[in-house]
């Protein structure tokens, strides 16, 4: 909550320095279309070239994202990356953000999300979407998404082949339960 409120107050701050030097840019007789807020600030200087909006949008985006802590650096080095097959024929292609080490971006049909690291208490790996509300669990034989906005998930049974290997592994050696019915107290008390 700490991070998102700082990285909310250099938003903010950053747009207030924009604005400020914005009005104090000569008005090279486009002081109507400034006015308007219909002319981008660069385009008031001679020889400067107009950046688009997807640019000026992934600037703002990469000014808001706060560089990983070490410990969020080491979950996204053991994020599976590529394409996951999932359930029901469906299918998620992670990407790693070669320009913003332990960011990613999660997209299939209808989706995109850009994804980072969040500590968790059980070792499982989860990739969080703040604004959109989207959830990656990546564990050791199945990922999936799911939307905490709506409730609901968007893709189950993703699997990257390592962990189609340990899911296979698990039906050939299934794990221990987790409550055995058969333990030697439930044998005394009869």
């Amino acid at each position: 909550m700490r991070s998102l409120m700082n990285s909310a107050l250099i938003f903010v701050s950053s747009l207030f320095a924009f604005n400020l030097v914005f009005a104090q840019l000569p008005s090279n007789g486009n002081l109507a279309a400034k006015k308007e807020g219909k002319v981008h600030p660069a385009a008031l200087q001679p020889g400067v070239k107009t950046p688009s909006k997807n640019e000026s949008a992934k600037r703002a985006l990469k000014a808001v994202e706060q560089p990983l802590a070490s410990q969020e650096l080491s979950i996204a080095e053991r994020v599976h990356v590529g394409h996951l097959p999932c359930e029901l024929g469906a299918s998620v292609q992670m990407t790693a953000d070669a320009n913003a080490p332990g960011y990613f971006t999660l997209q299939s049909k209808g989706y995109k999300y850009r994804m980072k690291p969040v500590s968790t208490s059980t070792g499982a790996i989860r990739l969080e979407d703040e604004k959109a509300g989207a959830v990656w669990l990546q564990l050791a034989n199945k990922s999936m998404l799911m939307d905490q906005k709506k409730g609901r998930r968007l893709a189950d049974d993703c699997a990257h082949p390592d962990q189609v290997a340990v899911a296979n592994d698990m039906k050939v050696n299934p794990p221990p339960a987790l409550i055995d019915v058969s333990t030697p107290a439930t044998e005394i008390q009869r």
